[in-house]
């Protein structure tokens, strides 16, 4: 029975790498893993308030002992286990980077979470026991002795804790839509009075549900927000943000971060925009044409509204 278990959620961070004979590079889970003997991508936990391209390179080094750059974002995607001899189950946020090999040797270690690191061959990491997230990003068949719980537990999608310093602290994944139409508008949604952010202009987007892939909490909260519905087009990347001390409804200051991923969404057929969620984060929704938004002052858009439309070319 997996409806008992404690659930817990968490963002990770992997290093997709290859080496100039197509070999890829991953790590063997010891004894002391929740799955000892499979082989996965060289990453692990974003730290609160790390930029996870920074986790990339940490946990890299770490498990492998080579030093690598960040080349690119390739893929986001999530995925939920239980692990009922730790009496838990965990919904994971994967952020995979492509990443070069500036240097370093291979490490073994010892009564660590990854005990080798090793180069294959796509035909030889083929034959081997992969976790099903490191088996898609390298584009192979998924075979997991992975336990999915039997139920979806019930976990938000915000949820702060005591921090060190006494501070209360948040780490919330997310994932938000630049969002346009056949005539280029863009859809943009009003951050509501008690939010951080009140009165602005943001992406529509929205934390995601425990068990639930980025792409279809974007379309449903795309829905919940604006009234329109929409298709993934492509990943554009993702930004992370910390606030020491933001302070929201709760009413009480949080040390939040925020690792939000975001994609770009056509609406085919766009409808005057009704925001479904009253009572929520957004007030408004409403199109704009380039030069409506091009006219907004900087202090008018949300930080990650300003980073995504710059990616999308839209500003």
């Amino acid at each position: 029975m997996t409806t008992s278990l404690e659930p817990l959620r968490r963002i990770a961070a992997y290093a997709v790498c290859a080496d100039s004979n197509g070999r890829v590079l991953l790590v063997r889970a010891s004894e002391r893993s929740g799955t000892p003997g499979t082989w996965s991508l060289p990453g692990g936990a974003v730290d609160h308030g790390e930029d996870p391209k920074h986790t990339v390179v940490r946990e890299t080094a770490a498990e492998t002992g080579l030093s690598v750059a960040v080349a690119g974002l390739q893929d986001v995607l999530a995925d939920m286990r239980a692990l009922p001899e730790r009496r838990i189950t965990i919904h994971t946020d994967r952020l995979l980077y492509t990443v070069s090999v500036r240097g370093g040797t291979l490490t073994e270690r010892v009564d660590r979470p990854t005990d080798l690191a090793r180069w294959f061959t796509l035909d030889e990491a083929r034959e081997l026991p992969l976790r099903s997230f490191t088996a898609r990003a390298l584009g192979l068949p998924t075979s997991t002795d992975d336990i999915v719980p039997e139920e979806v537990p019930e976990f938000p999608s915000f949820y702060a804790v005591p921090g060190p310093d006494g501070l209360h602290r948040a780490q919330r994944f997310a994932a938000y839509a630049v969002v346009t139409d056949p005539e280029e508008r863009v859809l943009l949604t009003r951050v509501s009075d008690g939010y951080p952010g009140a009165g602005c202009w943001h992406l529509p987007g929205g934390g995601t549900d425990y068990g639930e892939q980025p792409g279809a909490a974007l379309i449903r909260e795309l829905v919940e927000e604006t009234g329109q519905t929409g298709r993934l087009v492509e990943l554009l990347g993702v930004a992370s943000h910390r606030d020491a001390a933001s302070l929201g409804p709760e009413g009480y200051p949080i040390d939040w971060h925020g690792v939000r991923a975001f994609y770009r969404v056509v609406v085919d057929q766009p409808a005057p925009p009704t925001v479904a969620d009253v009572g929520g984060s957004t007030c408004e929704a409403r199109w704009f044409r380039r030069e409506e938004l091009g006219a907004l002052p900087t202090d008018r858009l949300t930080e990650v509204t300003a980073e995504a439309v710059q990616a999308a070319h839209l500003l």
